[in-house]
């Protein structure tokens, strides 16, 4: 049987900490709820925009918030999001991708952390999306504890 445990996503929405100084011993201001899948994966709750609600996969190693194809097409639908550019890549398995970005206008990740004009890579054929760092370091700091 599969258990599943709840981490929480500390996140500071007003930069109380230059990014220099530790993040430990930080009050943060908002709290969000992590479930755990499998070995240290962890997922939030994430909308884009008000319209496409999902759970993304937290990944500090990711320079861009992932959508797949089939929140793209929600999002294009209700004109929620515009084309910014392509850029190259290498995926983990040393895969080189070339793959379209977009800015999204609103990302809320729990009930109230709402983060504007983030950058979102999209890739074919994949179900996980994942929060990567175009939208966590405009929150920085933060702490997954």
């Amino acid at each position: 049987m599969f258990m599943h445990t709840v981490a929480v996503l500390f996140v500071s929405l007003y930069f109380l900490v230059p990014p220099a100084q530790a993040v430990q011993g930080v009050q943060f201001d908002t709290t969000i709820p992590m479930s755990k899948k499998g070995t240290a994966t962890y997922y939030v709750p994430v909308e884009f925009d008000g319209v496409a609600k999902n759970e993304l996969m937290v990944d500090t190693g990711s320079d861009y918030v992932t959508i797949n194809e089939a929140t793209l097409e929600l999002l294009k639908e209700r004109g929620k999001l515009d084309y910014v550019k392509q850029v190259g890549g290498t995926m983990a398995d040393g895969t080189d991708v070339i793959v379209p970005i977009y800015r999204i206008a609103n990302l809320n990740i729990g009930c109230c952390c709402i983060i504007h004009d983030v950058e979102a890579a999209v890739f074919k054929g994949t179900e996980r999306q994942i929060l990567g760092l175009s939208a966590l370091k405009k929150v920085a700091p933060f702490a997954l504890s």
